[in-house]
């Protein structure tokens, strides 16, 4: 397995960022998602275009180091998914150094440390959150790292354990000593999960903390406004987007051209829309074969239908098909349904309109992200 070079392309952003030895085109990121954030996504989101950089699922060390076919599935890519960051998650530093040396030599572009996942099953071994809760452990485990490889080494970390142990400024201090090219900071803590909202104050301590380094601001980016008040309002270097990266994989480039210019572009057209869901399940087909890239694409389209309007219709079908021609079928009998819906021209009646996403969120970003972008629940099993 190789990975490609970073492909050349004419796009600057105004806000250009470097990890470490590696140029990006634009400060966007894309955050891991466990089960979502697989070659197909990433090949779909690289297409539309923004993106500075893509990160894997998160991978054990340990099961990398024993070629488990799943780890190997996990950082499968190709020339066109590049440049491309692993994220590896364990508490062993001959491990997760031995597990960089291997990355490292098959092309990976970057390493990313996860310090920020808060889920049981990897808190429990000592990795994701619970790596920061011991700072000097953890920066000696870094260290390693760092020493052992080339390429750049990243952190993506929480605020804290809980609001009363906010250690992630004194820990990206400790990190940028030992060598880190970069961080990511959710501005949650690991108490809170996913719920509650982000604390942008909190992110800033983080920013403020490091000398050197680029920080990169995390969680509830769902429109192009919430990235730019990141943004500004904590002097972070550039945004990384997940749960609002799935419900809208345009929201790289339009993040982009909204900063760029000030001028907030369209949304896309529902053709558009469906263009991109048909490449989205091709690629699955293409990379999992029809049987798995069917039964996989059965919890993606559902989040492509969130901006339809009316899609109970597909829904209800589309999460049972299991083969091309099935959706293809579902989807021609979707749209001859929704026409009830359209005016004259063809567009959807104002009526039925999807609510804008930017004004509920403003009211209240907490309630919006659960009741629109709930978090994904992914194939754990595969951790």
């Amino acid at each position: 397995m190789r990975f490609g070079l970073p492909q050349r392309t004419t796009l600057t952003y105004s806000a250009p960022v470097q990890i470490g030895s590696l140029p990006l085109i634009s400060n966007l990121f894309l955050s891991p998602l466990a089960g979502y954030t697989n070659l197909p996504f990433r090949r779909v989101v690289r297409e539309i275009g923004g993106l500075g950089l893509c990160t894997t699922d998160l991978v054990n060390a340990r099961s990398l180091l024993e070629k488990n076919p799943k780890a190997f599935k996990l950082i499968e890519t190709s020339a066109a998914d590049a440049p491309l960051a692993v994220q590896l998650f364990g508490s062993v530093p001959e491990e997760m150094r031995d597990a960089a040396i291997y990355l490292a030599s098959i092309g990976v572009h970057s390493i990313d440390i996860n310090m920020g996942c808060p889920v049981k099953k990897v808190v429990k071994i000592g990795g994701g959150s619970a790596m920061m809760t011991e700072l000097d452990k953890t920066a000696a485990l870094v260290n390693g790292m760092v020493n052992a490889v080339k390429i750049p080494v990243t952190v993506k970390m929480r605020l804290g354990w809980d609001d009363d142990n906010l250690t992630a400024p004194d820990l990206a201090r400790a990190l940028e000593a030992v060598g880190v090219a970069a961080i990511f900071v959710h501005g949650r803590t690991r108490e809170q999960g996913f719920g509650g909202t982000v604390n942008l104050a909190g992110i800033r301590k983080v920013v403020a903390a490091v000398k050197n380094i680029p920080v990169i601001g995390n969680g509830d980016i769902v429109t192009p406004q919430a990235a730019k008040t990141m943004l500004d309002e904590t002097g972070c270097a550039g945004v990384s987007i997940g749960r609002g990266a799935f419900y809208d994989p345009w929201i790289f480039r339009r993040t982009w051209q909204f900063v760029q210019t000030g001028e907030l572009p369209a949304e896309p057209t529902f053709d558009e829309r469906v263009r991109v869901m048909h490449r989205h399940l091709d690629l699955m087909v293409e990379i999992f074969g029809e049987a798995l890239g069917c039964r996989m694409f059965r919890k993606v389209a559902p989040w492509y239908s969130k901006r339809f309007g009316p899609c109970h219709e597909f829904n209800k079908k589309v999460v049972r098909v299991a083969t091309q021609s099935e959706f293809q079928e579902v989807l021609a009998n979707y749209i001859r349904w929704r026409q009830q819906f359209l005016d004259e021209r063809g567009e959807l009646l104002a009526r039925f309109q999807p609510a804008p996403l930017v004004a509920s969120f403003m009211r209240d970003p907490a309630a919006t992200m659960r009741e629109h972008i709930p978090v994904p629940k992914g194939p754990v099993e595969v951790w």
